[in-house]
């Protein structure tokens, strides 16, 4: 499968939304397979994306003073939220990365979170190659392996970590 052809199996941001994973007296996983190789290319992924800046602040001088001027006299953050999704890549590749703990190969816990995480990844890395501004053009084993592991978790059915019993206080 190449980097169109996943692409165009992503679900429409418009229309998809994720499974309800709250269950009862415990934290909800979905334990997924995963080689040392492939993590290993999600962060290569994760590198070139993280480089990307789809704002042009950091490129434009006047931009960048004008918006630190205006963060300064208003006192608003400047909240991004590709800053955000990247800390967020970053915090769950460091969990597989943990997760594998220097094997080869081994399972991980995914967390809903994390299912949120790959998918806005993915959408993500579609809508920076689409943008003809920014010339983000994304290796196409990163972006199968990104859609081959965020397959897994929504196939993957949940599971309970450290679950409580009806005896203790929750």
């Amino acid at each position: 499968m190449d980097r169109q052809d996943v692409f165009e199996a992503l679900p429409s941001p418009a229309t998809h939304s994720f499974p309800d994973y709250s269950l009862p007296k415990g934290d909800p996983v979905l334990p997924i397979a995963i080689t040392a190789d492939e993590l290993e290319t999600l962060f290569d992924l994760y590198d070139r994306f993280a480089a990307v800046d789809p704002t042009g602040i950091d490129d434009n001088p006047v931009l960048k003073a004008s918006t630190e001027f205006l963060q300064q006299a208003f006192g608003a953050p400047a909240y991004r939220p590709d800053d955000q999704l990247k800390e967020d890549i970053a915090a769950m590749l460091n969990d597989f990365a943990d997760g594998l703990g220097g094997t080869d190969i081994g399972v991980v816990d995914a967390t809903p979170k994390h299912h949120q995480t790959l998918y806005f990844f993915l959408t993500t890395c579609k809508g920076y190659h689409l943008a003809p501004h920014l010339r983000f053009s994304p290796p196409g084993d990163g972006i199968e392996t990104l859609y081959t592991v965020y397959q897994r978790v929504v196939e993957q059915d949940v599971y309970l970590k450290r679950p409580q019993t009806v005896f203790e206080n929750g």
